[in-house]
């Protein structure tokens, strides 16, 4: 009997020995900007991973790189990232994901963040991407221009002059001032265009919008002009325009509204095209998913800062006030 139970005692450890360890994988995180400036982004990708039974320092491990704004870092981060034998790649605008592409033409990547990706050149189509590439759309379709401009009418009822401030090196931008003068039209408004293709031009796209006489703000949204969103909403309050963009993180800095997907939540959901990836699916069967998830962000500072007085109606209609 004795014999018998020591020879039992050692089955357990004996057959834990037999077990494969568990296996770690390894994601490469490729951002345009800085990590403080995409930590709820980072916080949201992380949070979706871990519902789904991923424990970073267990059974990943996240290779986190930053281009702090500079775009032109971008092609040897992602070489970085790709050289480390990552398992995937995340990325978020289409600079990133362009990088990404061209660094590592074998590895997945899952864009969480991409502005017209087919016509971008990253998918071969939404339904069927085909090639290391998927991930999500955040172009949810032009009629959304046309609602951040009657948000604007909303809140300034006698507004008639509107400026749009825009990156015409970012090809979707094309687009959507095309999509936003027809909505501007049909509102019986007049835009006033300031291009601007890097911080440098900020002060001069402002200057050109005052003496346009522009009334309120549209800022066109890219990776460029979002790294430096807190100058924008500076010289916005500055110049006493009221301005209006696409994700939270410019009502945040300082723009008076903010329309648009909820960013967050993209990066949160793309950690389930990840988990699929890594059990095996491949990524050119994955279709591009588009956003499901909208949100109004109203800056009652920076209201106050106007002597805006934000309608009733408008404030209900608000996921987020920030006060």
């Amino acid at each position: 009997m004795g014999l018998i139970g020591g020879a039992a005692a050692t089955w357990p450890s004996g057959i834990r020995a037999q077990q494969p360890a568990t296996k770690v994988y390894r994601i490469g995180y490729l951002a345009s900007a800085s990590r403080e400036q995409t930590l709820r982004n980072i916080g949201a990708f992380e949070a979706g991973l871990r519902s789904l039974g991923y424990r970073v320092g267990e059974n990943i491990v996240i290779e986190y790189r930053f281009a702090d704004g500079d775009m032109g870092r971008l092609a040897t981060l992602a070489t970085e990232v790709a050289g480390l034998g990552v398992d995937i790649i995340v990325s978020g605008t289409n600079a990133t994901t362009v990088a990404a592409m061209k660094a590592a033409r074998t590895i997945p990547i899952v864009m969480a963040n991409s502005a017209e990706p087919v016509s971008a050149g990253l998918v071969a189509s939404l339904a069927r991407p085909g090639g290391n590439v998927t991930g999500f759309s955040s172009e949810p379709g032009d009629e959304i221009n046309g609602k951040r401009l009657e948000f604007l009418k909303d809140t300034l009822p006698n507004v008639s002059r509107v400026g749009i401030l825009w990156n015409p090196d970012f090809a979707p931008n094309q687009k959507r001032l095309a999509s936003l003068r027809e909505a501007g039209q049909t509102l019986g408004l007049t835009l006033v265009s300031a291009e601007a293709r890097g911080p440098d031009i900020l002060e001069p796209a402002f200057a050109t919008l005052v003496r346009e006489r522009a009334q309120v703000l549209v800022v066109l949204s890219d990776g460029v002009l979002f790294n430096h969103r807190g100058e924008i909403g500076v010289m916005a309050v500055r110049n006493r325009l009221p301005a209006i963009s696409a994700v939270r993180e410019y009502a945040e800095a300082g723009l008076l509204l903010s329309y648009g997907i909820d960013l967050a939540d993209q990066f949160r959901r793309s950690a389930t095209l990840v988990d699929r990836i890594l059990k095996g699916t491949k990524p050119g069967d994955l279709p591009v998913e588009r956003p499901t998830k909208y949100e109004l962000v109203i800056n009652l500072q920076t209201a106050k800062a106007l002597g805006i007085n934000v309608p009733p109606t408008l404030l209900t209609r608000a996921d987020a006030v920030i006060e």
